[in-house]
């Protein structure tokens, strides 16, 4: 395909091939999600399966691509929808705009995919997710926390038992070991100390970014391999 012709350049026309024939699902559309969303739309992924159920909301527009003033309001699987379809009309996508907990976060594996990449807030689906993958041999790729940093040199993709100051890799970290799950398990993971903020959890325009963009090289190269 010519709008992808760099890309083919750099890993030649079979892995692109093997991309477009990919699925991913994307489980989270904000900071690190949405810059998932948009890269492995411009590699050329076949599928995308993108899961929110939030609307935009004028706070987001410090980190979120899709956060305009002209999407304020709108639902997030919307605005990445028509971004993905303006990117590369000949991608499929599907739009799944709900609000998943443990009564249907089941529904996500209907799908036969490639990859997930969870990009979600709730730890507790988290842990659902990456566990049923993990028990199920479907890759993943989880993103730890961006909120609260300020280096995005500090992001690393690192196996789980790796990571060390992160609260929800902590977390994560110890519902693996008390569920006896022992597999490799890669997430996205800052090295850097959460800054002490009162009220919100904080953000930026370039540490949710690079961990979106660090996860989709991620992926990409463990397609293509």
């Amino acid at each position: 395909m010519e709008r992808f012709i760099r890309l083919s350049s750099l890993i030649g026309n079979n892995k692109l091939k093997e991309l477009i024939n990919s699925t991913v699902l994307v489980l989270g559309c904000g900071g690190v999600g949405g810059y998932v969303i948009e890269s492995l739309a411009r590699s050329g992924i076949g599928t995308l399966i993108i899961v929110d159920y939030d609307i935009v909301d004028i706070s987001n527009i410090n980190r979120q691509i899709i956060a305009l003033t002209s999407t304020i309001g709108m639902k997030k699987v919307d605005c990445l929808y028509s971004r993905i379809k303006d990117i590369n009309p000949a991608c499929t996508v599907i739009k799944i705009d709900k609000f998943i907990n443990e009564d249907n976060y089941l529904e996500l594996f209907n799908y036969k995919v490639d990859f997930i990449a969870d990009c979600c807030d709730s730890i507790n689906i988290k842990k659902l997710v990456i566990k049923y993958a993990l028990n199920n041999n479907i890759n993943i790729i989880s993103s730890m926390g961006t909120g609260n940093k300020m280096d995005p040199s500090m992001l690393e993709i690192i196996d789980i038992k790796k990571t060390s100051v992160d609260p929800i890799a902590r977390i994560i970290r110890k519902y693996l070991k008390d569920e006896k799950i022992n597999k490799k398990f890669n997430v996205l993971c800052s090295k850097e100390i959460p800054r002490k903020v009162e009220g919100c959890i904080a953000s930026n325009s370039f540490v949710p970014p690079t961990a979106g963009l660090l996860i989709t090289s991620y992926i990409v190269k463990e397609l293509i391999k």
